[in-house]
């Protein structure tokens, strides 16, 4: 039995991503997709694209299992609470959320399920583990974070990169928490973006590198210096199709969960 899914911002890069994955996919089915202004009989594949403004009454008459919304905050703030509002689950890959904006989506998840997630990338979840290992085994090395996309994408640093600082920051006080004296620990973890003029690099500071060029789908590397040597990880996504297989693996996961908050992370885990 496969999954409905209703896929807004359906034009956008990642709606047709989404879109395209789903029509090759045996384990899910379109219930209806939306865009904020389509043109007149637009259609993405086989599906015929629809107003934004008729998504509530198409929540009701079509009864998707799961939506997934790749769109902007505000936006995707209204999808979701429509969705919950009809016990609908919903998938969120929509960066650029401000703590107002998720602590919003956190409170719809009492009544639905919500998993909202940076990245869709399981090699990005290896990374993340891999950041974690990495700055645990070498205390005090100097840290660095880039990435890179496409010359379109609005929020800087990007969401995948605010996860991994996360993870670094959660890292490093976990160190400094078991290490009570300080030795070989940092002894804070500052973020600082760019840099420019006269600018020292301070003992705890995590550099953050934004770059935006051409149609680079996502890039994002965790630099380590210290002792002499220098350690890289980096995920490179070469097709936004990864991403959307990841959207719709979570939506099939996500579809018979209980109301709550889930990450990707629950998905790989789960299948692992």
């Amino acid at each position: 039995m496969s999954v409905a899914v209703a896929v807004t911002g359906a034009t956008g890069q990642m709606g047709r991503a989404v879109l395209d994955a789903a029509s090759a996919r045996k384990d899910v089915s379109v219930a209806f997709a939306v865009n904020r202004d389509p043109a007149d009989e637009e259609s993405v594949g086989e599906v015929s694209v629809e107003p934004a403004r008729e998504f509530d009454r198409l929540v009701a008459e079509r009864d998707p299992d799961v939506i997934v919304d790749f769109t902007g905050p505000a936006s995707s703030q209204n999808y979701v609470a429509v969705a919950a509002e009809a016990g609908v689950a919903s998938v969120v890959g929509t960066t650029g959320f401000d703590d107002e904006g998720e602590a919003a989506l956190r409170e719809l998840a009492e009544y639905a399920p919500v998993l909202k997630a940076s990245n869709f990338g399981r090699g990005v979840q290896a990374l993340l583990s891999a950041v974690e290992s990495a700055v645990a085994d070498l205390p005090g090395y100097d840290v660095e974070v880039t990435e890179t996309h496409h010359n379109r994408k609005r929020d800087a640093p990007s969401g995948t990169a605010k996860t991994i600082l996360e993870r670094i920051e959660e890292t490093r006080e976990a160190q400094s928490a078991s290490d009570p004296s300080g030795e070989g620990t940092e002894p804070r973890t500052q973020r600082v973006h760019g840099r420019e003029g006269e600018a020292p690099r301070e003992a705890g500071d995590i550099g953050v590198h934004a770059r935006r060029a051409g149609t680079i789908t996502g890039e994002h590397e965790v630099l380590l210096a210290g002792n002499h040597e220098e350690v890289r990880l980096t995920h490179r996504a070469e097709d936004r199709g990864v991403f959307a297989e990841g959207a719709l693996d979570a939506a099939v996961w996500l579809a018979e969960r209980e109301p709550g908050w889930y990450d990707f992370a629950d998905v790989v885990e789960g299948d692992a």
